[in-house]
């Protein structure tokens, strides 16, 4: 049944040579890769005017400016993470150019930061979706958090489903959504040079703001900034991009930046002209789309494709975050179980883990989306200033030819970069200082999961100087509840190991019951010792596990082995397991941690 619902969900699974069908072309890995960079076009812009609003709307004419200073930083990154596509064409990004060129700890600084911030693309993503729907749609603001893990679980599912099927569904919201917003933006322009909207909404560009201080202006800009979160995706997920795949990848991300620029300085121009204020209840894309179009049809077009693009541009996540796992996972800093490829060919436990983490997010902040993007961008711009950095180290290193005009380059990001992710500090700490805990505590596990990792290899490596003490034999000890075929079965298969040193084990609760018991065991199996241990406190384990040491204790002498052999009786049915206790599945993960002792399971089938 398990198998069945699987299959309906995932569909069937591939073959390990199907994976060169499943790269992805530039048409469909703009959708999926630029999905969070341009759906930031519908919060970025929102988030200047709420910092803005502190001073009063007279100062919203201070979001041209600051979208300009934005879209240079834009530029500088694009050209920047071009450079390190070429660079690197085997995918990494940040963690790996930063732990090439900078050191394994900011290697490590860069990926677990941009790991906590794919989890954290999912969750805004999600809730700034949410968000939209509930602004055309009132009467569901009240279930905010149930309609955005009902989406994580959509996109988790989707994206176990395997990249280029994902790629198919979601290229069409994302175009959607770069359409509707075009002709937004072009309606608007339209009704703006025909005299349709008042040229008095807004305030005039120069104008005096009393309160206005150079603070609110860099919180503005650091808050304008989280529009550009998602652009380094694609520099991650290089290896899933058809050949050439350094090629694609850069010609993917150049469009993307052009897409981004284009709509983003669009929301913002066109939310200064409409004299726009953000609310609590619509968001700022909502007014616009309103007062272009009314509450019509074109209205609630731009609405679901905004509301779409919020939602699916968590698949940014779902697309770097195994990618990066990988890598970590290769150079042991993490689990191996990422490393694993699932039935639809792409890293399934990186891609469940994700699912899981956002939605835990997304309960604790109640899918507030205001509350999350100050630790979101902040996740991102340090990766991008210890990546810029890097690439600095790498070109003065390396002196390649040509490599002055790329220094520059990658200078001037590292330096914008740097100025933001100071600004984010200064102006934001209170939403972000938790930075300072976690960056510390995960570095520090990625290092003990090294440890582990090299500590296990050592233990287990052959080498000339580790002597292997040969074993005598085996002492055989089967734990019995009674006499039936399950015991006989295990009786018979321990006779074959070692047919004279067999300890039938038997835990007695009252002294009567153990007393027949041995009476009919001698019957039954006079050539196998018994040895009965009275449980004062109703407990198998106890008592068991204390012969078993001390039978070990006195084998290790000798040299001999000590082996436990448990019957088990396996059901017809898988429901009917919980109509038994399953004693011998708790006896077997006691004793799985005990030195120096085999555990053997002898399965018995039922037939009935």
């Amino acid at each position: 049944m398990i198998s069945s619902i699987k299959r309906f969900l995932l569909g069937r699974p591939l073959k390990s040579h199907e994976l060169g069908e499943h790269k992805l072309i530039k048409r469909k890995a703009l959708a999926i890769l630029s999905s969070d960079a341009l759906s930031s076009v519908a919060y970025g812009p929102e988030q200047m005017l709420i910092v803005l609003a502190t001073v009063g709307t007279a100062a919203f004419w201070y979001s041209i400016p600051i979208a300009a200073g934005v879209l240079v930083l834009l530029t500088a990154l694009i050209l920047s993470y071009r450079q390190i596509i070429f660079a690197y064409p085997n995918g990494g990004g940040a963690y790996v150019v930063s732990k090439n060129n900078l050191g394994v700890n900011a290697g490590l600084i860069a990926g677990g930061s941009l790991l906590v911030d794919y989890i954290l693309t999912v969750a805004v993503s999600v809730s700034a979706g949410t968000d939209a729907i509930t602004s055309a749609f009132p009467l569901l603001h009240n279930y905010n958090v149930e309609i955005a893990i009902t989406f994580v679980l959509f996109i988790t599912i989707l994206n176990l489903r395997g990249i280029t099927e994902s790629a198919s569904i979601l290229a069409y919201p994302v175009y959607l959504f770069v359409l509707a917003l075009l002709i937004l933006i072009g309606a608007a322009i339209y009704n703006i040079l025909t005299g349709v909207v008042p040229p008095d909404l807004h305030p005039p560009i120069g104008a005096d703001v009393a309160g206005i201080s150079l603070f609110i202006l860099l919180r503005t800009f650091a808050s304008g900034s989280s529009a550009l979160t998602g652009v380094e995706a694609i520099s991650n997920a290089i290896p899933n991009f058809k050949d050439p795949a350094p090629n694609n990848a850069a010609k993917t991300l150049i469009m993307m930046g052009f897409l981004l620029a284009l709509l983003f300085s669009g929301i913002v121009y066109l939310a200064y002209y409409y004299g726009i204020s953000p609310n609590v209840k619509e968001t700022v894309v909502s007014q616009i789309a309103k007062e272009t179009f009314g509450h019509n049809f074109m209205y609630f077009f731009i609405q679901g494709t905004t509301a779409l693009i919020l939602i699916l541009a968590a698949n940014t996540g779902y697309s770097a975050f195994p990618l990066l796992a990988v890598n970590l996972a290769k150079d042991k800093f993490i689990s191996r179980i990422f490393l694993v490829r699932g039935d639809r060919l792409g890293y399934s436990n990186g891609i469940i883990i994700l699912g899981i983490a956002s939605i835990i997010l997304i309960v604790i902040f109640h899918a507030k989306t205001e509350h999350l993007i100050p630790l979101y961008a902040i996740g991102v711009f340090i990766p991008f200033t210890l990546s810029q950095s890097g690439m600095i180290v790498k070109w003065i290193r390396e002196k390649p030819q040509g490599w002055i005009p790329k220094l520059t380059v990658n200078a001037i990001g590292a330096f914008i970069s740097f100025i933001v992710t100071m600004i984010f500090f200064l102006t934001k700490f209170t939403r972000v200082w938790s930075v300072f805990v976690f960056l510390p505590i995960i570095i520090f596990v990625f290092h003990r999961i090294r440890k582990h990792y090299e500590d296990v290899g050592d233990e287990l490596r052959l080498t000339a100087s580790k002597t292997v003490i040969p074993i005598e034999g085996n002492i055989i000890i089967v734990p019995v509840a009674g006499m039936t075929r399950v015991v006989e079965s295990s009786l018979n298969y321990a006779k074959s190991l070692s047919p004279n040193r067999i300890i039938a084990v038997y835990i007695a609760f009252d002294k009567e019951n153990e007393k027949e018991f041995e009476e009919k065991w001698e019957k039954w199996q006079p050539d196998v010792r018994l040895v009965t241990l009275y449980s004062y406190y109703r407990s198998i384990i106890n008592p068991l596990t204390k012969f078993i040491d001390t039978i070990q204790h006195k084998a290790s002498e000798s040299n001999y082995q000590v082996t436990v052999v448990i019957p088990q009786f396996i059901p017809k049915r898988g429901w009917h397991n919980i109509l038994h206790n399953q004693s011998g599945i708790m006896i077997r993960s006691f004793l799985l941690f005990r030195k120096n002792v085999v555990v053997a399971t002898v399965p018995y089938h039922l037939k009935k």
